[in-house]
């Protein structure tokens, strides 16, 4: 397996979710049934994946409906990052600087955390304002992203939600994605999915 190419102002960690980076724009489908009722709708979708100098990826994904008002419909944000042990070199916990030497700072040290199947494992923390907060685990492999929740917090106040999964890939330049999700006492279904293009 080769080591990647990276734009040398993102951190080397960031090089096998780097492809992410830019903002996209385009619409899907919300196609999920509870009970006997279909809810279907088209929605429009603009995501924005970013990077500050850290080892992660900033994440922001806002939707509205195709009508005639572009009536708003949700948003998440959250952090995208690979999968390991944080230790006396990493940031953290809170604002604590970071001691000593920061790891996997170069491509040659990131790819010593390839995982068996030669791809890296990733950790996604998803917000949303209604109450709920997902933690992700999976693995991306090339231009394909693999994801499960691992956790689901609710607040006392939001909606029923139990568990997802996302897939995301890289398709001839456009950037497909599909959530599954379990909610309102259902199990695990198709929920939603969308086509975006980068515009920045």
């Amino acid at each position: 397996m080769s080591v990647f190419d990276l734009d040398t102002s993102v951190p080397a960690e960031l090089g096998p979710l780097s492809w992410l980076l830019g903002v996209w724009e385009g619409s899907g489908v919300v196609h999920y049934t509870v009970g006997d009722e279909v809810r279907e709708y088209e929605f429009g979708q603009r995501v924005s994946f970013s990077q500050d100098g850290l080892p992660y990826l900033n994440y922001n994904s806002y939707t509205w409906l195709l009508d005639e008002s572009l009536t708003p419909l949700a948003t998440e944000t959250g952090y995208w990052r690979l999968s390991r042990n944080l230790g006396d070199g990493d940031p953290g916990p809170a604002m604590l600087p970071r001691v000593g030497v920061r790891p996997f700072a170069t491509a040659e040290s990131v790819e010593t955390l390839r995982n068996d199947v030669g791809g890296f494992d990733i950790e996604v923390s998803l917000i949303h304002p209604g109450g709920v907060h997902e933690l992700y685990l999976g693995r991306v492999k090339g231009p394909r992203i693999d994801l499960a929740t691992d956790a689901v917090m609710r607040s006392a106040t939001a909606k029923e939600y139990a568990a997802a999964t996302r897939i995301y890939g890289l398709v001839e330049g456009a950037l497909l994605w599909a959530w599954d999700i379990a909610a309102l006492g259902q199990d695990l279904r198709t929920h939603a999915s969308g086509r975006l293009t980068r515009v920045e």
